[in-house]
């Protein structure tokens, strides 16, 4: 019998991290990650050619440098810089855009060291398994304030009540098969986001559990106010049930104003009218605070129409850095066009 010597070939896998104002906790998350893949590379769940992809969106500290710095120390880092800070999650596309031309999977994760780099193993072993695109899924949040939990977890089952496809307690921690960011690449929407549109992907799909940590250093870069609004902008992004909602809000209203007209003209016929200055403001302020709601609600769409049809670029990339500390300027890459000047 014939030996069989044509064995499936090792994936190579890119690390995509995305980094805005990460000086603090950079080398120590280097230090890890290249731990992780080491290991990784070691017990052959890896090619050796695989690695680390950090992108700058438009940091204000130190962040660059060192990712330069890094990428002369070791040839598993790699780097990719933003021309401006574009957001989480148009920063995160780019490098998945960059890692898809280059590897067979993708690990996406945020670069404080919150999510378990234990679990990286584990989805790729997962896609070892046959899965395409794997989610890392957070067991508690125990380490959350009570704040951040009840609202978080509310944000989810809003979500999902508004009919959007979402892994519960999933943020962009995950890996995805390169077959699955080349469609994901297909997805052009200018409102972004990610944790809404993979799932609609397709493919094969599980998920890893892990236990989220503190943060390692630095600070958040979702206060409050982000969060909200990037919770909005996901409702607002992945659904339409809130503009049928106003619908709703609307068709009981006139129902209400019908049944108050009918009661009126009886109350009329009947002589029992009273008039009531306070019955009247408090109608008039319900009534116009519900359409000045409605109308904003309106609006945020309508606003989300209006970028769509601009088609601007969601990020413009500036410098990429190569395994082998080589630079090159990039000018007006977006998705797959890229126009590339050595430096």
């Amino acid at each position: 019998m014939e030996e069989n010597n044509h064995l499936p070939a090792l994936p190579v896998l890119s690390i995509v991290v995305p980094c805005y104002n990460e000086e603090e906790v950079l080398p120590e998350t280097t230090k890890r990650l290249i731990e992780v893949l080491e290991d990784m590379i070691t017990d052959e769940l890896i090619d050796d050619s695989s690695v680390i992809l950090y992108v700058d969106d438009g940091s204000r500290d130190r962040t660059w440098e060192l990712i330069e710095k890094f990428n002369r120390e070791s040839r598993y880092i790699t780097g990719l810089k933003l021309a401006r800070n574009a957001g989480h999650q148009n920063a995160l596309l780019s490098g998945l855009m960059k890692a898809k031309k280059n590897c067979d999977i993708a690990v996406s994760i945020d670069a404080d060291l919150q999510d378990d780099l234990a679990a990286i193993r584990a989805m790729v072993e997962k896609y070892h398994e046959g899965f395409e695109v794997v989610y890392g899924v957070r067991e508690s949040r125990t380490t959350d304030t009570f704040f951040k939990r009840f609202t978080a977890e509310g944000f989810y089952k809003v979500m999902r009540g508004l009919g959007a496809n979402i892994v519960f307690n999933h943020a962009d921690f995950r890996l995805m098969s390169k077959r699955a960011l080349q469609n994901l690449g297909r997805f052009e929407e200018s409102n972004l986001f990610l944790r809404g549109i993979v799932p609609m992907v397709g493919f094969r799909s599980t998920n890893v559990y892990y236990a989220r940590a503190e943060r390692f250093a630095g600070e958040s870069k979702y206060p409050l106010k982000k969060m909200l609004a990037f919770a909005f902008d996901g409702i607002t992004s992945l659904s339409v049930t809130p503009i049928r909602f106003v619908t709703v809000i609307g068709f009981v209203m006139f129902l209400l104003s019908i049944i108050a007209g009918v009661w009126a003209l009886i109350a009329k016929i009947a002589g029992v009218t009273v008039s009531g200055w306070a019955s009247i403001m408090v109608s008039l302020w319900l009534i116009g605070g519900v359409q000045i709601m409605c109308l904003g609600l309106i609006g945020e769409y309508i606003g989300k129409i209006y970028k769509e049809t601009k088609r601007r670029p969601k990020y413009i990339l500036d410098i990429e850095l190569d395994p082998n500390g080589d630079a090159k300027y990039l000018a007006g890459e977006t998705h797959d066009r890229e126009e590339v000047g050595a430096r």
